[in-house]
């Protein structure tokens, strides 16, 4: 097996031994941070786009032998075939992604817009997941959270400016709830409280992961 073909396959079989990795003893071997944008239609929340920037390590593996006219750089042609193998391991893992309506989880149908980009270093993974059924922008308990159950990847948002939201009505906003802070700002304690005290502590974003929580004041 070459070089160029192993690297087409680094991400799937990182995937793979997500199942077989112990979440009590499990430490990460991947690390992404992601910007999330959600987005909004009519006044309806209908999906969200993803982009995520791989670590240094694993775009160094993966990216070898892929610069096919040595020219220092990966166009899209070069980097198709990555492309292709990481959505097609990522469909089994439902992309990472958890949507939930109050204790209602929600479905997204395939992803749309993928692509790869390598610059200044970095890898990036883009994406949209649309909902197969978009929620109303004042639906209350709509969260969303990427993470990976393992954690053979480590799933972070970027420090600065992690969540938007496209097209939103006027009144809405989203909120990081971080289990692991010392400090939340008020709103999110009170959206934190709520919520646990509803779904329980063990619901998705509590405890341990990251839970990004979308909300519209009521006209």
């Amino acid at each position: 097996m070459t070089k160029q073909i192993r690297a087409f396959w680094l991400l799937a079989a990182a995937l793979t031994l997500t199942l077989f990795a112990a979440p009590a003893s499990a430490h990460p071997h991947m690390w992404v941070t992601y910007e999330m944008t959600v987005t909004y239609d009519k006044g309806t929340v209908t999906g969200v786009d993803h982009v995520w920037s791989f670590d240094d390590a694993y775009a160094a593996m993966a990216l070898e032998g892929l610069d096919t006219n040595n020219d220092g750089k990966y166009d899209q042609h070069e980097l198709e075939p990555l492309l292709k193998v990481n959505m097609d391991g990522l469909k089994e893992f439902n992309y990472f992604t958890v949507a939930k309506l109050g204790e209602e989880q929600l479905n997204f149908s395939p992803p749309e817009k993928a692509r790869l980009d390598y610059t200044n270093g970095v890898l990036h993974l883009s994406f949209h997941l649309p909902l197969v059924k978009p929620v109303l922008a004042d639906a209350e308990g709509l969260t969303i959270a990427v993470f990976d159950p393992s954690y053979f990847i480590d799933f972070e948002p970027e420090k600065t400016d992690a969540v938007k939201l496209a097209s939103a009505p006027s009144g809405c906003s989203a909120t990081i709830l971080d289990p692991d802070a010392e400090k939340q700002d008020e709103q999110a304690k009170k959206l934190g409280a709520a919520m646990a005290q509803q779904f329980g502590a063990g619901s998705v974003g509590f405890g341990s992961y990251k839970t990004i929580a979308v909300s519209c004041k009521k006209l």
